[in-house]
């Protein structure tokens, strides 16, 4: 009885069902808010389950392709699979460093002079992961995985948000809003940069408002379209790749009863696909979750700052965001140029979605002084980092299984790779 009960810690839908039934219960919402939003969350949890179980084939196949045309390790930077693939093995520890997370983000807006309220659930789970797994990965006892990894988590969702609040008071116009996206150091190091541009903005006017550019580029601000495209691309890629090499038969036996030359298609949209339910059961589990710490947060700390998800500021400059994606998708392709050229084991190979969200925010925050010009600066250097950066942590994530996708955000690799080398120092 004892192992079965020890066994259904291991259900992590189970997990995120009880942390929403505790902050449900804090709230002192009526039972029937309380069952719903329980059983929501738990559902959302298994939703994210089958999404992320679908994705992790298809990711597989193009991996596989890839890996065969061009005979080397190709990465994809979407963290949602990385993020599938950690919850899928290491999914209560993850779900308590979350729940720490959390509440330590609340203490430290209390108590320390960084009063920002991490908003943005699904981007705390993606650093819940990569703090996890960096604990994990010198085989820390789970406790110390718990409190260590929630305490930072904590305080970076306080913290970070500060490096760009200058920024973000000059796009906005007020104080009122900080930054809920952990890419908070690439936003501050772009916001720089289009600083560099400021005085020959001022006397060219080169804001990013005055940039037409073509009514295509539009269709990019639907996320799940603009996966569909890129990984139908990748996908063709891939197996253009293999029919060119002479490996052909490496893409029939794939495709099964599809023709190979529209099997490409098919999975880039059925990728797509399992990205919507993906996240379709992320925003549900994770809603009621930052739903209770919000109601807490108003509450007891009257003087903390909302940070909100970066598309909260692209109303502000929309045509910079354009700009941001392309210069971060071109940042990202130099990136992976510069892997192939100095023969690097693993290419990490840029994501649309990460490029359209964190570099368009880039955009905006470069245009803030900087103009279109210092848009497309900040968005091609940290393009790069989004596809390099992740090499740093890859090969101890790889290890633990997380291997296909990996975790592209700059605030994750820097401030992970960070606590993995001061790990490195005491423990090995």
């Amino acid at each position: 009885m004892l192992d079965a009960i020890l066994a259904q810690t291991r259900n992590t839908a189970l997990i995120v069902g009880i942390i929403a039934l505790v902050g449900l219960l804090l709230q002192r919402k009526s039972a029937t808010d309380v069952i719903s939003g329980t059983a929501k969350t738990i559902m959302g949890f298994m939703i994210f389950n089958i999404g992320s179980s679908f994705i992790g084939t298809i990711v597989g196949n193009f991996t596989t392709l890839f890996n065969t045309g061009f005979g080397i390790q190709g990465v994809t930077t979407q963290v949602e699979v990385a993020t599938a693939m950690a919850l899928d093995t290491y999914g209560t520890e993850v779900a308590l460093v979350l729940l720490v997370g959390f509440a330590a983000n609340l203490l430290f807006a209390k108590f320390t002079p960084f009063k920002a309220i991490f908003l943005t659930g699904q981007h705390f789970l993606y650093f819940a992961c990569v703090l996890a797994l960096v604990f994990i990965a010198f085989d820390l006892p789970s406790v110390v995985t718990i409190i260590g990894g929630g305490i930072i988590l904590g305080f970076c969702g306080a913290a970070l948000p500060t490096l760009c609040q200058p920024f973000m008071n000059k796009i906005t116009g007020d104080d009122k809003l900080a930054m809920g996206h952990f890419n908070c150091i690439g936003y501050a190091i772009s916001g720089l940069i289009g600083k560099l541009f400021a005085k020959s903005n001022k006397e060219t006017k080169s804001d990013s408002s005055s940039v037409k550019l073509p009514k295509f580029f539009s269709l990019f601000r639907d996320f799940i379209f603009s996966i569909a495209i890129f990984m139908v691309v990748l996908f063709y890629i891939a197996v253009f790749a293999c029919v060119a090499t002479g490996n052909l038969e490496a893409v029939t036996a794939m495709s099964g009863n599809d023709l190979w030359f529209v099997y490409p298609l098919l999975q880039g949209l059925q990728f797509a696909a399992g990205m919507s339910v993906l996240i379709y059961g992320v925003r549900q589990f994770i809603a009621e979750i930052t739903a209770a710490f919000v109601a807490i947060s108003e509450k007891y700390i009257p003087n903390s700052k909302p940070a909100v998800d970066c598309p909260a500021i692209f109303p502000f400059a929309p045509t910079a965001v354009v700009i941001g994606f392309v210069g971060s998708f071109v940042g990202g392709l130099f990136g992976m140029l510069l892997m192939i050229l100095f023969k690097s084991p693993v290419i990490m190979i840029p994501a649309a979605g990460i490029c359209f969200f964190s570099g368009g925010t880039c955009g905006v925050f470069g245009n803030a002084y900087g103009g279109w010009k210092g848009a497309l600066a900040g968005s091609f250097v940290i393009g790069i980092g989004l596809v390099v950066l992740p090499l740093l942590l890859y090969p101890a994530f790889a290890q633990l299984g997380i291997s296909g996708a990996s975790f592209p955000n700059i605030d994750y690799n820097i401030i992970g790779t960070g606590i993995y080398n001061v790990l490195k120092i005491f423990i090995h």
